[in-house]
């Protein structure tokens, strides 16, 4: 017995057997075509769905650039029971700042002046850090 019938008391269907419910037995070409009809229209589908997820994403998206003397506050990963800055629990900060910015290294890195005590975190950012 296969492990999946074993687990859901019931045959697996495989894209051979898509169109219909049942036994069947694999006739040749005709069972070829019919899967990649259906592997055809699967593909088709998921298209659509990454397109329209895309456009969700890129309408809430938009470009932000910094100057050098400007101030941004630098977002804190959260990690469960560890301290971040002094505080532990509902009361930690999700941001820290703000921090002036120096220069910008890269399209979209920018170097901050940390203080002293702030020489544990890496002194060059990506803008979507910020």
């Amino acid at each position: 017995m296969a492990l999946y019938a074993a687990l859901y008391d019931r045959k697996c269907q495989s894209p051979l057997y898509w169109d219909e419910v049942g036994e069947r037995k694999m006739l040749g070409p005709e069972t070829i075509e019919v899967t990649l009809q259906k592997i055809k229209i699967i593909r088709e589908r998921l298209l659509t769905a990454q397109s329209r997820q895309k456009a969700y994403a890129d309408s809430r998206r938009r470009d932000i650039c910094f100057e050098p003397r400007e101030h941004v506050f630098l977002k804190v990963s959260p990690r469960k029971g560890i301290y971040r800055f002094g505080i532990k629990g509902k009361l930690k900060p999700k941001y820290i700042g703000p921090f002036e910015i120096i220069r910008q290294v890269g399209k979209l890195v920018y170097e901050p002046a940390l203080p002293p005590e702030r020489t544990r975190i890496h002194n060059v950012l990506n803008k979507h850090t910020t």
